[in-house]
């Protein structure tokens, strides 16, 4: 009975994994070129652009991934942006030097604004977005809140944005922050879907890394609330303070959406914190079938 477990376990698994994206940042010319050898064709890859980083920087980037045959998802921060006038010249980039037709559209967290933009939801409704050819945009969520802003405004604020979206015409998907807990994924999912939100869920995990920054980067966006989780699942805790994704984690979460379509969880985001080469790696050998599995079946 365990072994059937985790091999229905293990199936869902590489069925969610089948949509993935990792995350680099515009100025990681190592990153960059990793991302470019090791991804499949298509992959959808966000490119963080960071306060004070020029849109040169995130154009650069975003090209040199469509050169590479992937898909570049760059990060649209309202609060990183000078002007309105600066906005359209971004995206003017984007559009024609990198063919970009998705983007990641956040307030941002720098507690002064650069320009006019404070949150996401102005940025789409300017409607330069669909403007410059960007017909689809993700928008992020937060299963476990956030540190700094309350429940009800992040649910009212998901709600404006998804509406707005839908006003201007552009297909809208939620990117989740980071947890560790799966139980939080799958309730959130539930309330979306309660609450009449029917945008597809892709669910953020961390990616491989040390102990140290996973423990630094949780604390820092919020998630450190179902950190305690590790403290009471012993193989996970293992697995996520080894520095690696668990196989537990993803897995619960790709089954409960196995049994229950209806939560809408399409795909899994990696947050790399510096090496994406790690989580694709990671990422593409979940989608394989088990050594065990692929002996019985022939």
């Amino acid at each position: 009975m365990a072994r059937e477990h985790e091999a229905e376990e293990e199936t869902a698994l590489a069925a969610l994994l089948q949509t993935y994206s990792v995350e680099v940042t515009a100025r990681d010319e190592r990153s960059l070129g990793a991302v470019a050898e090791i991804l499949r064709p298509g992959t959808e890859v966000f490119v963080a652009n960071l306060p004070n980083e020029s849109a040169e920087v995130l154009v650069r980037a975003a090209a040199r991934l469509r050169r590479a045959g992937l898909t570049p998802v760059p990060h649209i921060v309202a609060r990183n942006i000078g002007s309105r006038r600066e906005f359209k010249e971004m995206l003017a980039g984007l559009a024609g030097e990198a063919e970009v037709q998705k983007a990641l559209v956040l307030g941002g967290d720098r507690d002064r604004p650069a320009g006019e933009f404070d949150t996401a939801l102005q940025l789409i409704q300017t409607g330069l977005l669909q403007e410059h050819g960007i017909r689809r945009i993700a928008v992020a969520c937060y299963p476990e809140g956030h540190p700094r802003i309350a429940d009800d405004v992040l649910w009212q604020a998901l709600r404006d944005k998804l509406d707005a979206a839908a006003e201007a015409g552009l297909d809208a998907a939620l990117v989740s922050q980071f947890l560790f807990d799966p139980q939080l994924v799958v309730t959130f999912a539930k309330a979306l879907r309660s609450a009449g939100i029917a945008a597809p869920l892709r669910v953020g995990v961390a990616g491989p890394a040390n102990r140290t920054k996973l423990m630094k980067y949780a604390l820092r966006c919020g998630v450190g609330a179902s950190l305690r989780v590790l403290r009471e699942r012993g193989n996970l805790a293992r697995n996520v303070l080894a520095g690696f994704t668990p196989d537990e984690l993803l897995g619960e979460i790709a089954l409960a959406q196995a049994v229950d379509p209806s939560l809408g969880i399409a795909g899994v985001h990696f947050f790399t914190f510096g090496d994406p080469a790690r989580s694709a790696r990671w990422a593409e050998e979940q989608r394989q079938p088990s050594r065990q599995d692929a002996m019985a079946g022939a």
